[in-house]
């Protein structure tokens, strides 16, 4: 596919528009917002490419006025091409693109740039202006050719308090760090004061506080103002704990849309991404973590895992990443290591939490345990699974870190009795060297009768 581009206007007209365009509006001249349930931001059926390369093959995607989607994708997948195309920078070759209800490709820059601001990825700024010039430049699409913009300075004193960007006012641009430069730059998209608002990777050059602060001011906007907003963001989570919505974009095209709990799956982010990964809430927001897997080992064994909780999830981990077949239970259904090996593919024996272990789990749980090679027991477990694993010839223990190392003398007699190769093994093992405590098991087994 080719693509003939326009000559493109200095980078930060770009954004802003030009002075010189022919359309003049007061500066009282923005567009109005659209119902609650109307879409702000309209991508239909859009193809884009550069030479004969498809960047964008009938991309269709909307974003509602009081929605802020997370556009997620590898690089290379065309997220900024989008991005460009929504505010007018690109033209698509196929599709339309609307915002505020009116085709970009009718507008003059300085219109479009009153319905979408734009914080791009590129901060870089040739000259040296003060910060508050750059943020006094979101308002130059209400400068009129012999008219000044009443509204400028109460726009511009609101964009540098929010972004906590006015102790910088008097400065250069050139003398901020990357992450005050990116914060400058979202300020003077604030001061644009538009209804739409695109964002490339808002928080690629921040550390994490400002990560965080970046995209809470994002979803403030959104929550308050009724913007609609559309961010490219490389962190998964944070995407899908500030987004309502998130579209993964994968080989020019869209592979999923939707909230991010079902849209963040073992299966899209590996699709996408090329890559294995597990998808469990986040202990403390409860929204998904995506956690990239490595690539499986080749430490052929079957080894069946007991235990609860996020020590017993990595222990599942550990083992699955270096190639071994994973058996767990019984394990309470809603736990976090039930959680994992379904992400992980392991067969799982669950129960009802806070029950005993009935006959028919119980039997599930023995057969899985007579067939692994190995057994790893993440304490602290209930005396009945301690007892369901205890005689197996390879067992691995990791200890609860709040009992400190169980030397010889508090070994119970059933423990003394096993001999010291399994023992020392599970002595030395954690959730993270688990796979070698294992290996010295199976190289030093306990015969039945020790």
């Amino acid at each position: 596919m080719s693509l003939d581009l326009p000559d493109l206007p200095d980078p930060i007209d770009a954004l802003v528009g030009d002075g010189a365009d022919r359309d003049t509006p007061s500066s009282h001249d923005r567009p109005a917002m659209p119902a609650t349930d109307g879409s702000l931001i309209e991508v239909d059926d859009v193809s884009m490419g550069y030479d004969d390369v498809t960047v964008l093959d009938d991309v269709s995607l909307s974003v509602a006025a009081g929605e802020f989607v997370g556009l997620v994708g590898p690089n290379g997948a065309g997220k900024t091409t989008l991005l460009k195309a929504i505010n007018g920078v690109l033209a698509p070759a196929r599709g339309s693109v609307r915002v505020a209800d009116q085709r970009v490709a009718d507008l003059s820059s300085r219109a479009a740039s009153r319905r979408v601001a734009t914080v791009p990825q590129d901060t870089t700024v040739a000259f040296e202006f003060t910060v508050e010039d750059i943020v006094e430049m979101g308002r130059t699409p209400y400068h009129g050719r012999f008219s000044g913009d009443p509204d400028a300075g109460e726009a511009v004193e609101r964009a540098l308090e929010r972004t906590e960007t006015d102790q910088f006012r008097d400065r250069s641009v050139a003398s901020l760090s990357g992450g005050e430069r990116q914060r400058v730059v979202l300020a003077r998209a604030l001061a644009q004061e538009t209804p739409a608002l695109v964002l490339d990777e808002p928080t690629a050059s921040l550390d994490v506080n400002h990560q965080v602060r970046t995209l809470e001011l994002v979803r403030d906007l959104v929550d308050s103002e009724g913007k609609a907003a559309l961010a490219a963001i490389h962190d998964l989570d944070l995407a899908a704990r500030f987004c309502d919505r998130l579209a993964v974009l994968a080989d020019g095209d869209l592979l999923a849309v939707g909230p991010p709990e079902e849209v963040l799956t073992a299966e899209h982010v590996g699709t996408a991404f090329d890559t294995d990964a597990a998808v469990l809430p986040n202990p403390v927001t409860g929204t998904p973590a995506v956690t990239p897997l490595s690539e499986p080992g080749e430490f052929d064994a079957t080894v069946h895992v007991v235990g609860t909780g996020e020590r017993t999830a990595r222990t599942v981990a550990a083992l699955s990443s270096a190639g071994a077949r994973v058996t767990v239970g019984a394990v309470p259904a809603g736990d976090v290591a039930a959680a994992t090996a379904r992400e992980v593919a392991a067969e799982t024996v669950t129960a009802p939490a806070f029950t005993t272990l009935d006959a028919e789990r119980e039997a599930e749980a023995r057969d899985l345990l007579v067939a692994a090679d190995a057994a790893v027991v993440v304490e602290p477990v209930p005396a009945a699974l301690r007892a369901l694993v205890r005689d197996h010839d390879a067992l691995v223990r990791i200890e609860d870190p709040d009992d400190g190392p169980r030397g010889n003398e508090k070994r119970s007699g059933a423990d003394r009795s096993r001999g010291d190769g399994a023992v020392d093994a599970a002595e030395a093992a954690t959730p993270e060297t688990v796979v070698a405590g294992v290996r010295r098991a199976l190289d030093n087994p306990v015969a039945a009768d020790d």
